[in-house]
Formats: C-alpha cells, structure tokens, sequence
C-alpha cells in the first residue's frame, strides 16, 4: 500500500486539487507541505491532534513538514466556523502562546536541517505596507467570489467586520511566501479551511504563472475533529498542567462506540490490519479497542510512563480499587466556601464534573452523583473544611468520571 493509499483509508483525505500529481509528491517523499496553527491559547488540544498526526506520518514517509505559526493571523482571527468577533489578543500573548506550541509540536515532529520547519507568519504579515499589499496581491481577489465563501456566508447573518474580510487574503499571501521562500508546493487544513486553502492555490498561479507548482488538500471531517477538543467541562489540552494525562486517557476511553475504530485510523500508528480486526469487534471488545486508543494517544502525547499510569489508574478506579491519590483532583481555596461551607453542587462544578449548578441539579437528582461511594439524593448537602482535608472526598458522576477534591 502507498502512503496516498493509506491516508485515504485512515480516511484522512476528503477534497484534493490534481490528485495525480499530490500522490506522485507524496509516495516519493517529494512533498513541502504545511499547516497552519492559530495561537489562540498557551496550549494545543485534541483537536490539532489529526494534523499533528498527518504531519508525523507524512514526515515518516519522507516528506518535509512546515509548522505554520500564526502570530500574524492571529491579530486578526479566522471568522470560519464562528458567529461573533474572535477576541483581540495582544502580540505579547500571541508571542508567549507560539513558543508554547513549539515545544508541544517537537513531540510530534523532528525539526532541523533538512527536516521539518516552524515558521512564524508574522515575520511577513506584521511590518506589511497596506498600500502596496492592497495593489500588489489584493488585485487577485474577485469581492464577489469571496462572499460565496462558507466562511463568510457564516458570518454576514450577523454581520462581517472587514478586518475578519482579510482573513482569506492573508492566509493565501501566507501560501505565495512559503512557496517561495521554501519551495512550499503543498498545503493541508481542515474541510472548513477549503475556500481559504483555494485563494492560496490560485494566487500562487495568478500571480507566478500557470506552470506555478501549488495544490490543497482538506482533511476529512477536521471540523469534527476541532470539536474533539471540547467537552462539556472545556477543552482538552495536551499540556499535562491543564488536562492531567489520566484525564486525557479518561477522554479517549470514554469515546462514543460508533467513534472508537474511526479514532484509532486517523490518529494512531497502528498497523490497518490490526485496526480491521477491530472493525469486528463489540461488547468488551469494543471497551479493550477503547483502551489501546486511549493508551497509544496518551503514550503519543506524555509518554509511556504516564500511559502506564493512567491505564492503571483507570483499570483500578472501575475495579474500585484505586487509591485517592492517583485520581484527578481539585483544590478548593477560602474562597469557595460560604459561612465556613460548600454544597455539593459547587463542588461539582467547581471540579468540573458538570458545567453549571444547574446540570449538577439535574445529576443530583437523578441519582448519579456519590461521595466516597454514597449516593447523594439531598442538593443541599455541604461539606466543611475539616472534610476535605488529608485525602479530601472521591467524588463521582455517573459511571466514568471522579474527582478527588481537597482542600
């Protein structure tokens, strides 16, 4: 099998321009490609996770990987997918976030001579001349063909800001400046980033010449895998610091049945006849497949060791055998208690168990809620801060998901 061929049952691959000759780059190792990453947080999630995995997989074949770091971008934000504003963030912030996702993308990636590359687009976007960009690569975009992008079609129910306008113009220039500072001759982004992946495309031949060497390809159902990042207690973080390695393992484990076997194709190593032989599989052996996916992406991500630990940790708590001190906790402060207490509600939101006091209502009365295995039927039951001290309580929603919360 080809390296195209096995993208493209990992079901990786949706829409290409010049199939052909992407497959003739990407088989012989001849590939420059890129993705871009805006940062718009201090950490990546699990939703970059399908990138940064296509990124590692292309690069095992052979292949030059660009890590594109959007501090330039950024100062303006990508309206796809969105209904409102992006907020405006600082260049300080936007600086401080690219260094994290430098260390981040190195556990995925080998950069150095030869190998992958991490570029910064504000190196050409931040000091640009407005006038002589405008005349200079402004001139290539038709304002009518532009607004029959979805990105834009999105946004104009509530109103686009011409700011988020050149948002499309910006990340196209970024495509001309990788080609030809790099030989850049490829690009990758998710299914909503087609319209702006095409600009790039055609200003690269508008602009250079027909004979210009630039495609695309969109990853399948990348826009899932962004919502993969979230959950209803926030993101999914790959820094350890905000979602702990047990947690993230947690998060893959607890993956919905009709989801597990297309996870372990997009973003594990696994060989594709292993993964077939899963394809069968239902019952516990749905719940063993769930385990080797949670296990290989948290090993991906914080290593074996903390892989180890947390399929121990795991397979200990469903035994109900695991030891407070390897679970997940939450440290409450003076400043959450009320009269010298705090009721169960607060604490399930406050360990993000539930997401509002109104969900832990909810949880509480219909039965999923313990306390070092009691059920608790009575919302208004507090606890003081004598209770919570040493090994704090273990407490728990539903099936699958504890914390220990200390004080």
């Amino acid at each position: 099998m080809t390296v195209f061929d096995e993208l493209k049952e990992r079901g990786l691959l949706a829409q290409l321009t010049d199939e052909e000759e992407i497959k003739e780059l990407i088989n012989n190792g001849k590939a420059v490609f890129y993705i871009g990453f805006d940062p718009t947080a201090d950490s990546l999630h699990v939703g970059h996770f399908m990138a940064l995995c296509l990124m590692k997989r292309l690069q095992m074949a052979g292949n030059q990987p660009i890590a594109l770091i959007g501090g330039g971008t950024a100062m303006i934000g990508d309206p796809s997918g969105r209904s409102d504003l992006r907020t405006m963030m600082t260049t300080e912030i936007i600086d401080h976030n690219c260094e994290c996702f430098k260390k981040q993308m190195s556990r995925f990636i080998e950069f150095g001579e030869g190998k992958a590359r991490m570029v910064n687009n504000a190196e050409w976007l931040r000091d640009l001349n407005y006038i002589e960009f405008i005349r200079d690569i402004g001139v290539h975009f038709s304002v009518n063909r532009m607004l029959t992008a979805e990105c834009y079609r999105q946004r104009m129910e509530k109103g686009l800001s011409f700011l988020e306008f050149n948002y499309m113009i910006m990340q196209s220039y970024d495509f001309l400046q990788l080609y030809e500072k790099y030989g850049c001759n490829m690009q990758f982004g998710g299914d909503d980033q087609w319209s702006n992946m095409l600009g790039g495309t055609e200003l690269i031949r508008r602009k250079l010449g027909k004979d210009a060497y630039a495609m695309t390809i969109t990853l399948l159902l990348n826009s899932e895998g962004k919502k993969m990042g979230k959950t209803q207690k926030g993101a999914v973080w790959l820094d350890p610091e905000k979602t702990s390695p047990y947690e993230f393992y947690q998060y893959w484990r607890n993956v919905a049945d009709a989801d597990v076997i297309k996870c372990l194709k997009m973003l594990t190593f696994l060989p594709l006849e292993q993964i077939r032989e899963m394809e069968v599989w239902k019952g516990s052996q749905l719940n063993q497949a769930k385990e080797i996916l949670a296990y290989e992406l948290t090993k991906m991500v914080h290593g074996a060791q903390e892989a180890d630990k947390a399929q121990e940790s795991a397979r200990a708590l469903f035994a109900g055998g695991m030891d407070a001190a390897d679970m997940p906790s939450c440290q409450l402060t003076d400043a959450d208690f009320r009269d010298g207490k705090i009721d169960i509600l607060d604490i399930l939101v406050k360990s993000g168990l539930t997401a509002s006091r109104s969900e832990a209502r909810r949880a509480v009365e219909q039965g999923g809620v313990t306390v070092d295995h009691e059920k608790i039927s009575d919302m208004k039951t507090c606890y003081e801060p004598a209770q919570l001290t040493g090994e704090g309580i273990v407490v728990r929603r539903g099936k699958k998901n504890y914390k220990r919360v200390l004080y």
